[in-house]
């Protein structure tokens, strides 16, 4: 009976601290829990949310994507450049947009798994690229003046939620079905839990690493497209360091890093914690650095508390 409750506390420990980082706010500020707030904070966990999925499926296979920022920079600005500069719809630019972050996600698989380059060298690598890239087509100027229509993506409302909020749901369920119902998710956890193995039970490895990383492009272009709508205006530096909030919020929903463990109901409330982290931080006044100082500290126990239950799973 008592190992079943301390089971479930291991389980639901994550959303018990995001319990308590709300109340904390909440009482700290008396805006924070103003509808007006929550709804902010609601439409910014979208893109981190969406993101964030790309993410855990990577992370699953005891992978890495340092890209991610660069890819949602690269999306802002070839999305806007296409409606803004060349006159495509804004169906086919997003849709543009959309295949090429993919195409960028199977790169980085080809990097990987053929090429055999350390996930973390071969995105670090693409991160820096499609940086570049960003600059070189808008010429190191932000990009605006697009259809009005295109706002409704970022800033609509269906009823009293936010569209992107309804985005980043869809997303989620997308990536629990993939995750609990297919057989991808199971080849995810399988190769993330041991590559070798999964490779002498017919797993194809090489493939499912394709797949996870073009999966990561995808859903990092999809929050791409969230953030251009949300400003409005695509900015040579939209993505800037978004890859470490989007780890940060994966490890802290418990996904091992060192892969083959973890739920996306779990990374749902990594995704909220350093939204209302990062939000609470704001209206209490904490300086940029210090945010920085910790958000770091987080990922640092996060991963610090993975890499005990391993040796405690050893021993």
């Amino acid at each position: 009976m008592r190992s079943t409750i301390l089971n479930i506390f291991k389980e639901k420990a994550i959303w018990i601290v995001f319990v308590i980082l709300f109340i904390a706010f909440s009482m700290s500020n008396h805006r924070f829990i103003s509808s007006n707030n929550l709804f902010t904070i609601a439409r910014q966990v979208s893109m981190l949310g969406i993101a964030s999925i790309g993410m855990t499926f990577v992370i699953l296979i005891a992978g890495i994507d340092l890209s991610i920022g660069s890819i949602i920079t690269l999306v802002n600005i070839v999305a806007a450049y296409l409606m803004v500069k060349m006159g495509f719809g804004m169906v086919s630019a997003v849709i543009l947009a959309l295949i090429m972050s993919i195409i960028v996600g199977v790169l980085n698989g080809f990097l990987i798994s053929t090429i055999g380059i350390p996930a973390i060298i071969a995105t670090f690598a693409t991160q820096i690229v499609f940086e570049g890239a960003s600059y070189l087509i808008c010429g190191g100027t932000p990009i605006y003046g697009f259809d009005e229509r295109f706002k409704v993506i970022g800033q609509g409302y269906i009823g009293p939620v936010p569209v992107p909020v309804i985005i980043m749901i869809v997303c989620f369920g997308i990536g629990s079905f993939i995750l609990n119902k297919s057989y991808f998710g199971r080849y995810f956890y399988a190769v993330g839990g041991n590559e070798e193995a999964s490779k002498l039970s017919g797993i194809r490895v090489g493939h499912t690493k394709y797949l996870v990383y073009a999966l990561s492009g995808l859903f990092a272009g999809l929050a791409g497209i969230v953030m251009l709508s949300r400003t409005n205006s695509a900015q040579p530096t939209a993505g800037m360091g978004y890859e470490f909030d989007v780890i940060t919020c994966v490890v802290l929903g418990g996904v091992s890093i060192s892969g083959g463990f973890g739920k996306m109901s779990n990374v749902v409330a990594g995704v909220l914690i350093i939204g209302i982290l990062t939000n609470g931080m704001v209206l209490l006044n904490v300086s940029t650095y210090m945010q920085m100082i910790v958000k770091g500290i987080v990922l640092v126990l996060a991963v610090g508390f993975d890499s005990l239950q391993k040796k405690r799973a050893l021993t």
